[in-house]
């Protein structure tokens, strides 16, 4: 089992904050000209045909007792889950707004990290948290009365995603993250196959099944490539830090997914977004501080105590 390594996991998780935003933003070009469970099964089935062949090929541990397994299938409920539903919201709300609202996360992940997994949360990360949740109330721009309905879906996303990280966070450590990912594959397909199988013949749109062209294979398949790569990144980051840790550096998506959203689809922030960028910024800056100087504290420590 390996211990907790904080500065790697930050590292692990700041590639996430990149790679997951452009993600977001391939899924919002795409729109609704896909359906839904289409652009889900295809997001699953290019991560499984990427990783089963490596798991092959490299002899990677892909066996699991049947807690993990039983604990694997709950992650890719989530998982489907969480996906469907951002990118419902994606249809619906600017890249950086979505994503802003999502960030309700960490009050979610710190109340369940301390009293479900017994981590401990101390007074300055808490404190990183709610300044980067007031910068993240700065970013947000439509109300709901504006936006309607699809502005709640961040939110069940955030919901949905601060369970789907402590039970990463619970078996990643007992599990290979390129096994784990291509075993999320496999059920996720099939779970998607019946579903796809008796879509159609509910007349619910979301549920066809359609002939996409080449630009929409396009963006369908650097949809998966971009999720696989990401939740690896993510998968990573939790084998070597807690969640209560690593969850104020997830607030470094909202000015990544700010700039993405100016580049591609010229929403430009105002000045009190800005203000909440930066805020956002200072706020992950400060737990990257914080654990190095940590760090540096117990390798001093280890170095003074005589070996026993």
């Amino acid at each position: 089992m390996n211990a907790d390594r904080p500065l790697i996991g930050i590292a692990l998780m700041l590639g996430f904050c990149i790679v997951a935003p452009i993600g977001d933003a391939v899924a919002k070009l795409l729109g609704a000209s896909v359906p839904l469970a289409e652009v889900v099964f295809i997001r699953f089935a290019v991560q499984l045909i990427v990783l089963l062949p490596l798991v092959w090929a490299t002899h990677r541990p892909w066996r699991m007792d049947r807690t993990t397994l039983l604990l694997t299938f709950l992650r890719t409920v989530l998982h489907i889950i969480g996906i469907a539903a951002m990118f419902t919201a994606l249809t619906h709300l600017p890249l950086a707004d979505a994503i802003a609202i999502v960030f309700v996360m960490p009050f979610f992940m710190l109340v369940l990290g301390k009293y479900f997994l017994s981590e401990e949360v101390g007074s300055r990360r808490l404190l990183a948290c709610l300044v980067g949740f007031a910068g993240t109330l700065l970013v947000i721009q439509p109300s709901f009365t504006q936006v309607g309905w699809p502005a709640l879906l961040p939110v069940f996303v955030a919901a949905n995603l601060s369970v789907f990280m402590l039970v990463t966070r619970k078996i990643a450590k007992q599990t290979d993250p390129i096994s784990l990912q291509a075993i999320s594959g496999i059920m996720a397909v099939v779970l998607m196959v019946p579903l796809l199988w008796f879509g159609p013949r509910t007349g619910i749109a979301a549920l066809e099944v359609t002939a996409p062209d080449s630009i929409q294979w396009l963006l369908l398949l650097s949809i998966g490539l971009l999720g696989t790569v990401a939740h690896l990144l993510m998968t990573w980051s939790l084998r070597y830090a807690p969640s209560a840790t690593l969850a104020p550096m997830q607030y470094l998506e909202i000015p990544f997914a700010t700039v993405l959203g100016l580049l591609i689809f010229g929403d430009l922030p105002n000045a009190l977004a800005s203000v909440g960028i930066g805020i956002t910024i200072a706020a992950g800056l400060f737990v990257i501080l914080r654990e190095g100087a940590i760090q540096r504290r117990q390798g001093a420590t280890a170095i003074v105590q005589p070996a026993e």
